[in-house]
């Protein structure tokens, strides 16, 4: 008969696993220490490069007179057309949406963007190209990209930056676009809105929000969109708009 009593115990005591939960901490607050703020630092170049991208995209469309269905240009002028949208990109029929969308290169509009491709299984670079794109909620054309949304959507509130004397300039009022004096001995240009503004150059505050859908029925016309609900931009950037 076996001697039960002289078999030796296995496993780890109660103060053996208190220490090992004990180092694994530490490694774990180490590790956290050291690749944490790397880990931050990747988010915000990612944003910074995002950021980059949609201003870059935003000065391209206003430098950019479109023909709408009809033939004719959007505005008189690309100035024309980018006075108009600071003007009123506060409101919101006329806010200027941000997106992405999957355009098909074998289709083009009469504005010059693709129509957007609608198939689900077609590959990037042979069937469609993501397009960036800016276009105002009234914009029919909007509702038929947001059909083919790529990524996320953003909104974009436009406010000229006024010359405050030596304070340089400051933001000026949303909705207002105010021209400034004209220098001494020289003639007021004739005119209102665009026509009456008496620089060549426009320079703004562009701040960018994100919407948290890209709901076509959410973000169209007729939907729950609200501009006023958006109190804290996820970033700005001073830009300038040129005759």
């Amino acid at each position: 008969m076996k001697n039960l009593g002289n078999r030796k115990k296995s496993g780890f005591t109660l103060m053996e696993t208190v220490i090992a939960i004990g180092v694994l901490a530490v490694m774990l607050t180490a590790f956290m220490g050291v690749f944490g703020p790397a880990t931050r630092g990747i988010r915000r170049s990612i944003n910074v490069q995002e950021a980059d991208r949609l201003t870059s995209a935003l000065e391209k469309e206003l430098a950019t007179n479109r023909p709408l269905n009809g033939g004719a240009n959007e505005d008189v002028t690309a100035f024309h057309k980018a006075y108009k949208w600071i003007l009123e990109s506060h409101g919101n029929d006329t806010i200027v949406f941000s997106y992405q969308y999957r355009g098909n290169p074998k289709k083009l509009r009469v504005d010059g963007t693709m129509e957007p491709y609608a198939d689900k299984n077609g590959q990037a670079g042979k069937d469609f190209v993501v397009q960036p794109m800016f276009r105002r909620r009234s914009d029919t054309q909007l509702q038929t990209d947001l059909k083919s949304i790529e990524g996320r959507v953003f909104f974009v509130k436009m406010t000229q930056l006024v010359f405050d004397g030596a304070n340089g300039l400051k933001l000026g009022q949303p909705g207002v676009i105010v021209s400034p004096p004209p220098a001494p001995g020289s003639i007021p240009p004739a005119g209102a809105g665009a026509d009456g503004y008496s620089e060549a150059v426009i320079p703004m505050t562009a701040e960018f929000y994100e919407i948290q859908t890209t709901d076509p029925n959410f973000l169209s016309s007729s939907g729950k969109f609200d501009v006023t609900k958006y109190k804290k931009p996820m970033f700005a950037r001073n830009i300038a708009v040129r005759r």
